[in-house]
Parts: C-alpha cells; structure tokens; sequence
C-alpha cells in the first residue's frame, strides 16, 4: 500500500529509500524490544514532536493491541525505553547517564545503538512527516486526535 508519505516520498528515490531503513532498524530492534515496546518507542519520540501523522498511526498500533494510549502500565524496562523515546525527541544532547544507565541495566550497547538511529528514524519520519504537511492517510481517521491534544 503507498501512503501519503510514501506517496510524497516518491518524488525522491534516494530519501525514499534512506526514510525504509527505519523498517530495517524496526524488525532488528523487534526481537529485542518486542513489537508493542518498539510501538511505544515510537509514540513517545512522535507525541514529543507533536507529529500528527506518525503519532495517530502509533495510537493506532496501540488501540488495536487492546490499550489506551493515555493509560498505558509500564515496568521499569519498558519506562526507560519510553523516556529515552521523548529525550531523544526532546533534547538528544541532554540524555543523562542516570537514564542511559537504565537502560545500560536491560541493554547491551549494541542494542542502546539500534535504539538509537531506531529512534533517530523516527525523529526523521516526524520533521517530514510534519515539515511537508503530509496528509493523514483515511485508515487512520477513527484514530485521529484534536490538535491540542498533540502538545498536551
């Protein structure tokens, strides 16, 4: 299926082919993480940008997996993960060595690396996605959220 982003990504072969690493980097961090975690990643990296497009396709990815996006149970693995997601987003010079050390605790570097440009992706996805105004495919419009709700 060729989505608006895909679609827009069309009008340049080598962008197009450097944004599909990020499916690469999502089946290699899969097995470590797990799809729901890898999902959770990712909503977290997008809220934090406020990128409509890819946050409503990961609430989406969340709802059909049976959770609530705004009530999601976290352990403690899985709260590092979420954490580095908005850092990176945020601010990636300020990852703090308390938070890379939690991860360091359920990672091995190699992993912490793949998380990264993982996420790093992500962060790639949303400026597009967001730079270029790409439209929300009409599969996603039963998830859509109010803007406002982007920032909260």
């Amino acid at each position: 299926m060729v989505t608006n982003m895909k679609a827009t990504l069309l009008h340049s072969p080598v962008a197009l082919h450097a944004v599909l690493e990020w499916y690469t980097l999502f089946e290699r961090v899969k097995p470590v993480l797990g799809s729901r975690l890898a999902i959770l990643f990712c909503h977290a990296i997008s809220r934090e940008n406020a990128c409509a497009l890819c946050l409503t396709f990961m609430r989406r990815e969340i709802i059909d997996g049976g959770e609530d996006p705004a009530n999601l149970v976290l352990d403690e693995r899985e709260q590092a993960v979420v954490e580095f997601g908005r850092q990176l987003a945020a601010d990636a010079n300020r990852v703090s060595d308390e938070l890379y050390g939690r991860l360091g605790q359920h990672f091995t570097h190699a992993q912490i690396v793949d998380l990264t440009v993982f996420g790093a992706l992500m962060i790639v996805n949303n400026v597009f996605n967001s730079a270029l105004q790409v439209d929300l495919d009409e599969s996603l419009d039963p998830y859509r959220i109010q803007p406002e709700q982007l920032l909260a």
